[in-house]
Parts: structure tokens; C-alpha cells; sequence
């Protein structure tokens, strides 16, 4: 159990991480005219998120590792990690944890936003998944994807609708501005 205490709270260090690059963002997207969207939902991703932690430690301490299921799903929570990452970095300033929209912004068509409209929910959803499955946590792989299910169509349904909302407050492009003068 030793080294499965050691992913959860290397996990748990990692969404630190996360919460500092966040706040820096959060910080540039107000300076440049951000404004935040949806926050109602936010202290319950921040409450389920922390619970899938606790929640995997409390169920694996009561189950028996079973190797080749641990192994593969460690294998999908990396995978998870890498995928969350490059969103990150794709975004850049831009990413945070909060649904922030800066009107004017083209949407990020890079990375992996090249294929996918929300490819961080699809590393949330692995991980939540895998990382109880590591330990053969499955009642807090079963809980937390039923409940995130939820969560994520308020979430994505929020993120769409300010998304929309500051691609209509955008300012006209430059060269739309020049033909409308006399």
C-alpha cells in the first residue's frame, strides 16, 4: 500500500501545482480584462476532487492489489497527467481552474485542442478512473465518475456558454473597422 500512498499524494502535490499555476493565470486573464464565469460549481469540483483522493486511500486500504490492473491503470494516470500537461501548455496563460474568458480571444486551436473541444475532461475522466483502479479502488472509480458525470455537464455547459458569449462581445477585427469609415 506503501507506494500507492505515494502516487495519491504525488497526485495531490501535482493539483498544487496546478492551484499555483492557476492563481498566476488568473491573475494575467483579469489584468487583461477576464471576466469569471460559473463559479456556483466551483467549491464542488474543489470538495469532489479532494474526496477522490481521500476516497482512494480509505477503499485501498480494505482491497488486495491486484498487479496487472494496477500496472495498466498506473500506466492511464500517467497518460492522464501528460494529456492534463499539454493542455496546460497549450493554453498557456490562459488555462485555469476557474472558467475565466477574456472577450476579443480567438479560441486555441493547437495542441490538443487541435482534436478535441475539452481534452482536460478527458484526462479528468481517465484519472478518475484509473487512479482509484490502481489500487482496485472500484467503488471510488464507480462514485466519482457517476458524480463527475454531473459535474462536468454544468461545467462544459458554463465553459460553452461564456466561450460564446465573449466570441459575441468581441471587437470587431481591425480591417472590418476601417471599411465602415466613410
Amino acid at each position: 500500500m506503501t507506494p500507492y500512498v505515494v502516487l495519491i499524494v504525488a497526485v495531490a502535490l501535482e493539483r498544487l501545482a496546478e492551484l499555483v499555476v492557476s492563481r498566476r493565470n488568473l491573475a494575467w486573464a483579469l489584468g487583461h480584462g477576464g471576466r469569471e464565469c460559473g463559479f456556483g460549481h466551483y467549491p464542488f469540483m474543489v470538495v469532489l476532487h479532494t474526496g477522490l483522493l481521500v476516497a482512494c486511500l480509505v477503499e485501498a486500504a480494505h482491497r488486495l492489489l491486484i498487479p496487472v490492473l494496477g500496472w495498466s491503470m498506473f500506466v492511464v494516470v500517467v497518460l492522464a497527467q501528460a494529456l492534463r500537461w499539454w493542455c496546460i501548455i497549450t493554453l498557456g496563460p490562459r488555462w485555469n481552474t476557474r472558467i475565466v474568458v477574456i472577450p476579443g480571444l480567438p479560441l486555441v486551436d493547437g495542441g490538443p485542442y487541435r482534436w478535441l473541444r475539452h481534452p482536460n475532461y478527458v484526462a479528468v475522466v481517465l484519472e478518475g478512473i484509473a487512479l482509484p483502479l490502481v489500487h482496485t479502488a472500484w467503488i471510488t472509480a464507480i462514485v466519482f465518475t457517476v458524480v463527475n458525470v454531473g459535474l462536468l455537464r454544468v461545467r462544459i455547459s458554463s465553459e460553452n456558454a461564456a466561450m460564446a458569449q465573449a466570441l459575441v462581445e468581441a471587437p470587431p477585427p481591425p480591417t472590418a473597422m476601417a471599411m465602415d469609415r466613410p
